[in-house]
């Protein structure tokens, strides 16, 4: 447990004292979030706070980390340096979705060979694909979820609180460490980044956060359990930004667009603002909502069947009904009340 402690600590001051340094880099190299129509701010924002969590993250971990984890702590850094490197390249100058997903892509390949994969099936390449879609999905959930100050990383503490907390039930030393670092990294940046936020995380930070999340999840086993109902878990902790990522993507489908390539103000907290909540409640409420799935998540992972599936249902309706509400009453994100039927 001092050692959990010690790698939180780490990653806090690193993350408090790096991340104005990365502001400034920012200014100088002219890394920065130019005001458009879809956007929020009114001036230009610097990037490369994301640079910040990804630097207090990886040095907490190697200098007070378990040198015993080395094998799959190193396949698990790479990924995440990879897609943080494309981050930043689109930060900088722009690339195009599909060349990040190519990234993502290769990353998860990295991830697999330093051993971290789902196991659920008995065919080797059914758990690959798996494995794949996972981390491609949630480092892209966590890219669109990062819309609002604070919120990617406020959502990150709540996931990987949850995910540190059932780490510790199961003596789980390494998930319970990357949790702790990212924990303290992402409060660190937190304190700059809160509405009105002074720097942002760009896509390296959000696209390092939902890869190491869905690391996370992978590496996070439940031995006392069985595994179909177990999988279950990590799912229902993540389940705020699986909610935001298929609220826009039903949303756009439905107007035609590419829910990939399509950026707009139809994010869930882009609807919560527009029926009456300020930004700051909007991303409050985004956490809270966080933790409930997570609280969820501990009840499942020590339940059995059928109990396991009936919470999962319940959360997975409950999810579906504020949907379709949402798709009803704000689409794209503007009230109801304002359109012209």
């Amino acid at each position: 447990m001092e050692q959990i402690l010690l790698i939180f600590t780490a990653a806090l001051i690193f993350s408090i004292l790096g991340t104005p340094l990365a502001r400034r880099i920012a200014i100088r190299t002219g890394i920065v979030d130019a005001p458009a129509a879809r956007k929020l701010q009114a001036d230009p924002v610097p990037l490369l706070g994301g640079a910040a969590i990804y630097a207090a993250f990886v040095v907490a971990l190697i200098l007070f980390g378990d040198q015993a984890f080395v094998r799959e702590l190193i396949g698990i850094l790479l990924g995440a340096t990879l897609v943080s490197l494309f981050g930043l390249a689109d930060d900088r100058w722009g690339l195009g979705a599909y060349l990040k997903l190519a990234g993502q892509l290769v990353a998860g390949v990295t991830l697999l060979i330093g051993g971290t994969q789902v196991r659920l099936f008995n065919d080797e390449w059914l758990n690959w694909a798996i494995t794949l879609i996972w981390v491609v999905g949630m480092t892209n959930a966590f890219n669109l979820l990062d819309n609002m100050d604070g919120l990617s990383g406020g959502v990150t503490i709540v996931a990987a609180a949850f995910f540190l907390l059932l780490a510790a039930m199961g003596g789980q030393f390494l998930v319970g460490a990357m949790a702790a670092a990212l924990i303290g990294a992402c409060i660190g940046f937190l304190r700059y980044n809160l509405n009105p936020a002074t720097i942002f995380m760009g896509d390296t930070g959000s696209l390092f956060l939902g890869f190491v999340l869905a690391a996370l999840a992978i590496k996070l086993r439940f031995p006392s359990n069985v595994p179909w109902i177990t999988w279950l878990v990590p799912v229902c902790v993540l389940a705020l930004p699986i909610f935001d990522t298929t609220l826009v993507s039903v949303s756009r489908l439905r107007r035609g667009l590419n829910p990939l390539t399509t950026p707009g103000k139809d994010h869930l907290s882009h609807r919560l603002v527009a029926l009456g909540l300020t930004r700051r409640e909007a991303v409050l409420s985004c956490y809270l909502a966080g933790g409930v799935c997570g609280m969820v998540a501990v009840y499942i992972a020590q339940s059995s069947f059928p109990d396991g599936y009936v919470a999962a249902a319940l959360l997975g309706g409950c999810a579906i009904a504020v949907l379709l509400w949402l798709e009803y009453r704000c689409p794209a994100g503007v009230p109801r009340a304002t359109i012209q039927e």
